[in-house]
């Protein structure tokens, strides 16, 4: 059988097993607790950032229904110009023709003048030098 006081000791080394372990449970709940207070903040981060991405790509959707808007509006004047300048260009057509005609016809002329100018001067020059012989023969000067 066994004595009182070795049950005691018994009890009190269980005893301070379980005060052991009562710490360790402590310290591990005070782990977790940090861990859990951790993940906590570490999940109002991430919920934080995921609602800032929603009201950028929010934001980026409203630029891009925007753009979409402008560029059809350009798109209408674009067409709008473009009937405008081809409407002008027809209706000016006919006056840049006779435009050209009279550019050509213009070119016809100078070229006419130049080469008269060209005959009458060498006209002169030839019949200087017989006026020349002729005023000579008059004034009788030799």
């Amino acid at each position: 059988m066994t004595s009182n006081d070795d049950i005691l000791h018994k009890l009190g080394h269980l005893e301070g097993t379980l005060a052991g372990i009562h710490e360790s449970v402590a310290l591990l709940r005070k782990d977790v607790s940090d861990e859990k207070a951790n993940a906590h903040e570490s999940r109002a981060v991430i919920h934080r950032r995921l609602d800032e991405q929603g009201a950028q790509i929010n934001l980026l959707d409203k630029a891009v229904v925007i753009n979409a808007g402008v560029d059809a509006q350009v798109r209408d004047e674009l067409k709008s110009i473009k009937e405008t300048v081809q409407e002008n260009h027809e209706s000016i057509q006919p006056t840049l023709e006779e435009w050209k005609r009279l550019k050509t016809l213009g070119y016809g002329i100078s070229g006419l003048i130049a080469f008269a100018g060209l005959t009458i001067g060498g006209m002169v020059a030839y019949a200087s030098d017989g006026a020349v012989a002729w005023l000579r023969h008059w004034l009788k000067i030799n």
